[in-house]
């Protein structure tokens, strides 16, 4: 009788029983390592490792926690990519994390023992970071931020329209009826509150007149929109906040990306601090994209508005995490987050990184210069000079599938590692990891 590998692969328990995994254990759990002891065996059985070789095996595959999200190295050149996460946390935002991670005072005030102010400090940091707003508030979201601003100021109540229709209209100009990804778009998430859109002006060109037609009694607010993820060019116009003001009712500026006051490399990328100053009502933007913080909705502007809106019932459901509030109030007050940094790397430096990386890897890589951009729905059309290391495009599944994954971007018919989007400390991950599949 012929020798069939498959009786040589060791039993479930005799692995579990290895010394080298007992700490994974503690850790990870029993069922998730011998999820990992599983698909070893498995691996044995179809004979893509000997079964000598199951414990080494599992050894190797354990993941780093018991969470199935895997760390990896962006080398896009994309800083903002969503499919990523967005931002990078700071190690101030991470270390904020693990602090409220357990017990905290999020809505107690130890002073007196009484319930406190939910998220004070990170309300208190936000408002310290943008001092021409009057009132600041947090949502889980950016969506979720206009959403709230929308349904509080146009929602769908029947009592509060003349003509019996349902909620009050916004009145938003046609070329900032975006999609914002995902295949969601913007008008049907405002109507989904019960408010009435009224559209004015064309595709390419809106004025003050076409606004200052369309406001009536039934107007509950001016939606401006940042077109965040493109940009239309030629024989175009577009009313900016300060041309908006006047008209009766609020001025909403979604300005998207999260940019709190100008920055000289974005000079076309709206601000809250200029759109408060140009007179908007309130400005609405997310906490993980230019900001460099968690996955937020920021809500900046009228104090009587933001508490309006901070006590509406639709606020409960999307507030925050404890979670949340820490990393956000620890980008505010900490260091600058990494995508700062990442914007703002000269492109000497990045040179530098790129050819010290090829060289480190040797054939086939070659240092380059290339393009790299801020992504994110954060400004669109706005190329980032930068270098990088190409390499054989085949790389490119194979590095992503990895035990330690590097997303790259295949371009002109090679795998690029756009040094911009991946911080100089893991420089050294990119090696190993390219080092690893050529082996």
């Amino acid at each position: 009788m012929s020798d069939d590998h498959r009786r040589r692969v060791p039993r479930t328990d005799t692995v579990l029983a290895d010394a080298r995994l007992e700490p994974a254990l503690a850790t990870l759990g029993r069922a998730r390592v011998k999820e990992v002891v599983v698909a070893a065996q498995d691996r044995a059985r179809a004979g893509e490792i000997a079964p000598e070789a199951v414990a080494d095996e599992a050894v190797a595959s354990l993941p780093p926690t018991a969470a199935s999200m895997r760390p990896v190295v962006n080398a896009t050149g994309v800083l903002l990519h969503t499919n990523l996460g967005r931002a990078p946390l700071s190690a101030a935002a991470r270390d904020a994390l693990d602090a409220a991670a357990g017990t905290t005072d999020v809505e107690l005030d130890l002073a007196t023992g009484g319930r406190g102010r939910r998220g004070a400090g990170a309300l208190a940091a936000l408002a310290a970071a943008v001092p021409d707003a009057g009132g600041v508030h947090v949502t889980n979201n950016g969506a979720a931020a206009l959403i709230l601003a929308a349904t509080a100021l146009a929602g769908g109540d029947a009592t509060r329209s003349s003509t019996g229709r349902g909620g009050r209209e916004i009145v938003i100009a046609r070329g900032e009826m975006v999609e914002i990804g995902d295949g969601f778009r913007l008008p049907d998430l405002l109507e989904s509150t019960g408010a009435r859109l009224r559209e004015v002006g064309t595709t390419n060109r809106v004025h003050p007149a076409d606004y200052a037609d369309a406001v009536g009694p039934d107007t509950g607010m001016i939606l401006k929109v940042h077109p965040s993820n493109f940009v239309v060019t030629g024989f175009t116009s577009s009313v900016p906040v300060s041309g908006l003001l006047g008209l009766g009712v609020p001025v909403v500026s979604d300005i998207g990306s999260g940019l709190l006051a100008p920055h000289p490399l974005l000079p076309d990328e709206p601000d809250a601090t200029t759109e408060l100053r140009a007179g908007a009502s309130l400005v609405t933007a997310s906490g993980d994209k230019l900001l460099g913080g968690p996955q937020a909705g920021l809500l900046l502007g009228d104090a009587d508005l933001v508490h309006r809106l901070r006590r509406h019932p639709l606020a409960r459901a999307l507030r925050v995490d404890k979670l949340t509030l820490a990393a956000l109030e620890a980008t505010l007050r900490g260091p600058a987050p990494p995508v700062r940094s990442l914007l703002e790397a000269s492109v000497a430096s990045l040179r530098s990184r790129a050819a010290s990386v090829a060289a480190r890897i040797g054939a086939p890589a070659e240092a380059i210069d290339c393009v790299a951009e801020v992504g994110g729905g954060g400004a669109p059309g706005v190329a980032l000079p930068s270098a990088g290391v190409a390499l054989p495009s085949a790389l490119a599944d194979r590095l992503r599938t990895g035990r330690d994954p590097v997303v790259a971007r295949v371009e002109q018919g090679r795998c690029v590692l756009d040094l911009r989007s991946v911080p100089p400390e893991a420089d050294s991950r990119v090696v190993s990891a390219v080092r690893s599949v050529l082996a």
